[in-house]
């Protein structure tokens, strides 16, 4: 048996809690119905974006976080709620209007909702902000790194749950992603008006 060296505990402590916050398996059934009625090649190209988007965010909020928050003048719930704005109204977007009107309306769901705030979201970033004070930057952005590579197989590989799924059912399975999806986003929108009132 091989034994764990203090590094790859100190991988493991960071790795986990970054799983756990970005929770890929949670946010699959949002980026099937965010992507109902794509091709496969869509599909892919679209996680593979979202996922450079993410990337992107997360790296920029590990190294200068902070000092981009204080210079804004925001605040992690500042960015939740408008977060969850933003996928309320994406919500309620997919459930009223057909796919075709959707794809009409919509530029890029790769950038935002998908890359942020669904992957890299308030959960994520405040993670991120506790792992560089605790493992410092290379652990945490190893962790990442590896968290992303999860989250574009996952996504790049969903259409296999689509097929097994068929036509009718990925439309309904979608409908009912995207009830979730407005939860979540009633959710966040919540927890950052209880936070802003408790510190006032």
């Amino acid at each position: 048996m091989f034994a764990v060296t203090p590094l790859w505990t100190k991988f493991l402590l960071s790795f986990v809690p970054l799983f756990v916050a970005i929770d890929v398996l949670g946010i699959l059934p949002i980026f099937i119905s965010l992507t109902e009625g794509m091709s496969d090649r869509q599909r892919k190209k679209l996680a593979v974006e979202s996922t450079l988007t993410a990337l992107v965010v997360a790296v920029i909020f590990a190294l200068a976080g902070r000092p981009i928050f204080t210079f804004l003048g925001i605040t992690i719930t500042d960015f939740r709620i408008g977060g969850g704005i933003i996928l309320l109204v994406l919500a309620v977007s997919d459930l009223l209007f057909s796919t075709e009107e959707r794809k009409r309306k919509e530029t890029s769901i790769g950038v935002v909702p998908i890359g942020t705030p669904l992957i890299i979201g308030p959960a994520a970033l405040t993670t991120i902000l506790l792992l560089v004070d605790t493992y410092g930057i290379f652990l945490t952005m190893f962790s990442i790194f590896i968290n992303l590579i999860l989250v574009l197989i996952v996504f790049a590989n969903s259409g296999y749950v689509i097929k097994i799924l068929g036509n009718a059912g990925s439309r309904a399975f979608a409908k009912v992603a995207s009830l979730f999806l407005a939860a979540i986003a009633v959710m966040m929108i919540r927890v950052g008006l209880v936070e802003i009132l408790s510190n006032n």
